[in-house]
């Protein structure tokens, strides 16, 4: 691992490839906020705006005016996309939609939480950057919202019957995790203890699978498991993110067992996920082997492989365990050698099992401005601090 060299390769990466991409491409001039679906050179093939979409961007400009440089850019690309937000995301209850058209007019209703942890994100990060107080109240407001719907996150869009087989999945507390840190300036303090301390021992524990050393994406509602697809069922990807958020909780927390722990689930998922044929990280799996009901569970993602390199780096850099270093150098090869495209720019999302590439847009309704910046970010910032001692 040459760390120099590496970090020079995330660096620019981010500054002169994928971000100047989204510049040039994404903004809606017209009506504010950003088009997501972007063909291989960048063209719009569909102008319909999904919330989470436009609020992860508005998320990822921001955090580059606060983290990176003060550009002005930067900061007028992330306030387009908040504009857009404020005057069409919301229904009458104050949930985030989904999905609207280009000129904001609703088209799918808010039925999960996950736009409205992405608006939190948003505003919590635009509120760091501008000290406007109508996005800190935006975002307080949001994430309480999300803290009194966390029992059942998709209320009367659940397609489960009750009672039967209550299920409690992991995306909630896993994003929650990380969500307690984005916005902890903003929240009480008491708050901000209780939820880690929930995020916690539901993603360590209850979600937590002894005897696999995996990490669950569903348990029953007693944390009992269940022996069904959905009970059996694991993303790799969702584990690994989950345990950098982990690691940054070990260090806010200065509980360095935390990262021990993470660095372990991390290194057990790898070794169950890694496809030992073709190379690359399976998107979905079954904890016993058996075939998953998900038809592209094969499909090597651009995120799962991202949020690898991000876990792996911070990992290394906490416990300075050797096995993540190898790993690390073997995702990275995998992740450099098939995701990029040098000729224009930004990344693929989709391949299939043997590497290559599936659908050669830049972005649709689930990929946008986020994995592949954020991870960039991170990987060179952890980069830049091992370099500097930590």
């Amino acid at each position: 691992m040459e760390t120099n060299k590496l970090l020079v390769q995330y660096r620019d990466a981010l500054l002169d490839d994928v971000i100047p991409f989204w510049m040039k491409h994404s903004p809606d001039p017209q009506h504010d906020g950003y088009f997501t679906c972007l063909d291989r050179k960048g063209d719009v093939f569909d102008t319909d705006k999904f919330v989470w979409l436009q609020g992860r961007q508005v998320w990822m400009f921001a955090t580059l005016y606060n983290k990176v440089a003060r550009r002005e850019e930067w900061l007028q690309m992330a306030e387009s996309g908040a504009r857009f937000l404020l005057r069409h995301g919301r229904d009458g209850g104050g949930d985030w939609y989904f999905s609207l058209t280009r000129e904001g007019a609703p088209l799918v209703e808010a039925y999960n939480i996950f736009s409205d942890c992405f608006a939190t994100m948003a505003f919590g990060q635009l509120y760091l950057a501008t000290g406007k107080e109508e996005y800190a109240q935006v975002a307080v407001t949001t994430f309480l919202k999300i803290l009194k719907r966390s029992s059942h996150p998709k209320g009367r869009f659940s397609k489960s019957v009750g009672g039967t087989r209550p299920l409690k999945g992991f995306s909630l507390p896993m994003i929650l995790c990380n969500l307690s840190l984005e916005i902890e300036p903003l929240l009480d303090k008491e708050l901000v203890e209780e939820t880690i301390s929930s995020c916690l021992y539901e993603v360590m524990e209850l979600f937590y699978d002894q005897e696999s050393g995996l990490i669950l994406e569903n348990v029953l509602a007693d944390g009992s498991r269940s022996d069904s697809f959905e009970g059996r069922l694991l993303n790799p990807g969702h584990a690994i993110e989950a345990m950098w958020f982990i690691m940054d909780l070990s260090v806010r927390l200065k509980r360095p067992t935390l990262a021990d722990q993470a660095v372990k689930i991390v290194r057990d998922t790898l070794e169950f996920g890694w496809d030992k044929e073709y190379g690359g990280i399976f998107y979905f799996l079954d904890r016993k082997g058996y075939p998953p009901q998900q038809l592209e569970w094969d499909q090597k993602l651009w995120w799962v492989h991202m949020e690898t390199l991000i876990a792996l780096i911070k990992g290394y850099s906490l416990t300075g365990d050797r096995h993540l270093q190898q790993w690390f150098d073997k995702v990275h090869d995998y992740t450099w050698s098939h995701f990029p495209d040098p000729e224009n720019g930004e990344w693929f999302g989709y391949l299939n099992r043997r590497g290559e590439v599936l659908l050669p847009l830049k972005g649709g309704k689930w990929k946008g401005c986020f994995h592949v910046p954020r991870g960039l970010l991170q990987v060179w910032k952890t980069l830049e601090q091992m370099g500097n001692g930590m």
